[in-house]
């Protein structure tokens, strides 16, 4: 039977993985497909809102992969001529680290409309969730948001510049590389930075393990922390209203700490 409906793709962010994280629009996206295909760190409760939608997995993780980026990318094109709106569903925002720009210019080239839903990245809902304020006054000017593994699976090069500056830097997919990031900070700082290091961020399964430079790689071990995991080092790990107390506890003979103005 032809398929009568317009092929569309929308993509789709769905926050950082709590479910409550996701926005209305998307929500309505996700009530309005006819297919969803969905990646690895997308909490699957959210796809109870596509009731009437076929479900598809095609998540990436390391060393596993339910479908190549060129197969997914022919998937959207197939799906959405068979059946009509297919949104694509992709932990955090789409467009950091997301591929969701990538799936978009591909797809055009065949005539799909396409829409695109912002999501809550990681990179910024994960910290501020335990209380990490990436920007603080006087403290941190900006920040940086990294991936800890590029395409050809080396750590990006970005990690060595901004280990020499004075920003907050968030590294994503940066586990397997902990202990080059590590060296580089060893190299290139006298100062032992404060880290944090949150994995299944706004979940119920969430962890996290706080510490510094020289600490974090044996606190790691200790806890059994591994992907998917945010990294955060900078000063504001330790100027952080929820954080202040557990510093205090475990690292008061290393840090002097400030008075924060909360206003």
């Amino acid at each position: 039977m032809q398929n009568s409906k317009t092929p569309k793709l929308t993509i789709v962010g769905a926050g950082p993985g709590d479910v409550e994280l996701i926005t209305l629009k998307a929500i309505k996206a996700l009530e309005n497909a006819d297919v969803v295909l969905y990646d690895a760190l997308v909490n699957e409760e959210l796809l109870g809102y596509a009731a009437n939608a076929e479900i598809v997995f095609v998540g990436k993780r390391l060393g596993c992969h339910a479908y190549t980026q060129d197969q997914i990318n022919e998937l959207i094109v197939s799906m959405a001529n068979r059946h009509g709106h297919v949104v694509r569903l992709k932990g955090g925002d789409p467009f950091i680290f997301g591929r969701g720009s990538e799936e978009i210019d591909y797809v055009e080239k065949f005539g799909l409309e396409t829409a695109i839903v912002p999501g809550i990245s990681s990179a910024l809902g994960v910290p501020a969730s335990v209380g990490i304020s990436l920007t603080q006054r006087q403290i941190a000017e900006s920040f940086w948001v990294i991936t800890g593994t590029t395409s050809d699976h080396k750590l990006s090069k970005d990690v060595y510049l901004a280990s020499k500056s004075a920003a907050t830097v968030v590294i994503l997919m940066g586990m397997h590389k902990l202990e080059e990031i590590i060296s580089i900070y060893k190299e290139n700082r006298t100062d032992d930075l404060p880290i944090a290091i949150i994995q299944n961020g706004t979940k119920n399964t969430e962890q996290k393990v706080i510490g510094t430079i020289s600490s974090i790689t044996k606190l790691v071990s200790e806890k059994k922390i591994s992907s998917p995991a945010i990294i955060v080092i900078g000063e504001v790990v330790k100027n952080t209203s929820k954080l202040t107390s557990y510093f205090q506890e475990h690292f008061d003979d290393e840090f002097i700490f400030q008075n924060l103005n909360l206003e």
